[in-house]
């Protein structure tokens, strides 16, 4: 299994070690276990030229600098493990940066096929409160990449650090990552899409039927996702 985490500030926090922590429970010493840290791995601001959806994700002024080792390491990956401390009731402005970039690659442009097979955990925490529209900030593009399972998980840990955090929460906290550790698949083969994600493909290929972009229009056409073939493997049907 190839994991990527995918950390929204350079801070080892408590999301950090909570992501940590789920990653070691999951992980085989076969498996690749790679790390990003933000902003360091991704500095630059989306810029709205919308060059990467009218033109090619390649133009982007980011790409090659950055966006093309990120979305290499994204697009290989099997498990994909985003952790961000709450700040100011959303993600961290760094994770936001990087999720810009990736407007392209929603469903009504031109969504990567590898993500209708991947999995990916959300996780999040907060002295106080704030984790849920954060963990909404994450899933809400990782839904419209495509993504087969997501899951969340956020806490109110009470401190500002994982040293902080009382023994009795940590135990709770390994508790809840264990239960999220029995719903995830090793074998990538079992990782198939919920029919949410089936009906929001459906609409845009009806969508991109009558005529949209031409750049994302051929390329489902490419994708033969026009005709029979679909992203999740299967030629016919939901």
């Amino acid at each position: 299994m190839n994991i990527l985490m995918i950390n929204g500030t350079m801070r080892k926090g408590s999301s950090y070690h909570i992501g940590k922590m789920l990653i070691e429970k999951i992980a085989k010493k076969e498996d690749q276990i790679s790390e990003l840290f933000l902003p360091k791995d991704m500095p630059e601001f989306c810029r709205g030229c919308a060059v990467c959806i009218k033109d090619s994700e390649k133009k982007c002024l980011d790409y090659l600098m950055y966006m093309k080792r990120i979305t290499k390491m994204i697009d290989e990956a099997d498990l994909l493990v985003f952790t961000s401390p709450v700040h100011v009731m959303h993600v961290t402005g760094a994770l936001k940066a990087l999720l810009d970039h990736y407007g392209y690659r929603f469903m009504v442009h031109r969504p990567e096929e590898s993500m209708f097979r991947k999995q990916a955990v959300c996780i999040t925490t907060a002295a106080g409160g704030g984790m849920k529209s954060t963990l909404k900030d994450i899933k809400d593009s990782l839904f419209f990449w495509g993504i087969a399972k997501i899951y969340t998980y956020g806490v109110a840990v009470a401190a500002t650090s994982w040293e902080e955090v009382e023994k009795a929460k940590k135990d709770k906290i390994e508790l809840e990552i264990d239960k999220i550790v029995l719903k995830l698949k090793r074998d990538t083969e079992k990782v198939k899409p919920g029919i949410k994600t089936k009906i929001l493909f459906y609409i845009m290929r009806s969508m991109h039927k009558k005529g949209m972009n031409p750049v994302d229009q051929e390329y489902w056409k490419e994708k033969g996702w026009l005709e029979k073939e679909r992203p999740w493997g299967k030629k016919e049907g939901i």
